[in-house]
C-alpha cells in the first residue's frame, strides 16, 4: 500500500494527481475530509464499489455518499431543485450532504439499487482537490470496517481496512466530531435523513 504525504493541496498537486489516477484505475483510496477520513473510488465503476463494499464489510444495500470539487461537479452527478440549490450555497463546502435525484452514469452499486445520491462539497481543499483531479465526485463513506468507530487520522486506520487500500492520502489529522448531516427535500418541505455536524435547525433558518 502507498503512502502519499500531502500538506498543501497547490504545492502537492502531483501527489494529488498520483491519488486521482489510482481512483481512475479503479482503487481505493483513503483520504481526509472536513468531518473524518473517507474512502475514495471512482463511483461511475461497478467494480471499483464492490471493492469498496469488500473492504469496508459493508452491506450492499446501503448506498454510499458523493463528495464534489464544487457545485458545478455535484450537479454534474444530481439533480438539484431551487429548494436544494439554496440549501448548497448556504452550507457549502461544509458538512452538509443532500440527497437528490441521481443523473445517469452512477453505478447501480453506489446507489444501492435506488435512485437518489447523496452529495456534498466538504469543507477541505485536499478533498475538494482530489476530486477535482479526478474529474468526477467520489465517494466519501468512512475510512473503517463496518461497526468500527471511523477514524480522524491515518494512525487510526485499522489494519484490517488498510489491508485492502492501495493508497492513503496522509494529509494529518482530520477535525473529526459528527459526520456530515444528511438532509432531503421531499415536495415542498425538507426532512433530516441523519444529524450531524450543522444543526437541523439551522437547516430550517437558511430557508425561512
Amino acid at each position: 500500500m502507498l503512502i502519499i504525504s500531502i500538506t498543501d493541496a497547490a504545492a502537492d498537486s502531483d501527489a494529488i494527481a498520483r491519488a486521482a489516477d489510482i481512483v481512475r484505475g479503479g482503487g481505493v483510496v483513503a483520504y481526509a475530509t472536513d468531518t473524518l477520513y473517507g474512502l475514495a473510488v471512482d463511483p461511475r465503476s461497478d467494480a471499483a464499489v464492490a471493492r469498496l463494499f469488500a473492504v469496508k464489510g459493508r452491506d450492499e444495500g446501503e448506498p454510499i455518499p458523493l463528495i464534489a470539487a464544487s457545485l458545478e461537479q455535484a450537479r454534474a452527478v444530481g439533480a438539484f431543485g431551487d429548494t436544494e440549490l439554496r440549501l448548497a450555497h448556504s452550507f457549502w463546502p461544509g458538512p452538509l450532504t443532500i440527497v437528490v435525484p441521481a443523473l445517469p452514469g452512477l453505478s447501480s452499486r453506489v446507489l444501492a439499487g435506488g435512485k437518489t445520491v447523496a452529495v456534498r462539497v466538504p469543507a477541505h481543499e485536499i478533498a475538494r482537490t482530489l476530486a477535482g483531479a479526478l474529474d468526477h465526485a467520489v465517494t466519501s463513506t468512512s475510512a473503517n470496517r463496518s461497526g468500527v468507530a471511523p477514524p480522524t487520522s491515518v494512525a487510526e486506520i485499522g489494519p484490517a481496512l488498510a489491508s485492502g487500500l492501495d493508497a492513503i492520502v496522509d494529509s494529518g489529522p482530520a477535525p473529526g466530531g459528527p459526520p456530515s448531516t444528511i438532509v432531503k427535500v421531499v415536495g415542498a418541505r425538507v426532512e433530516l435523513v441523519r444529524a450531524g455536524a450543522i444543526a437541523w435547525d439551522r437547516v430550517l433558518e437558511s430557508l425561512e
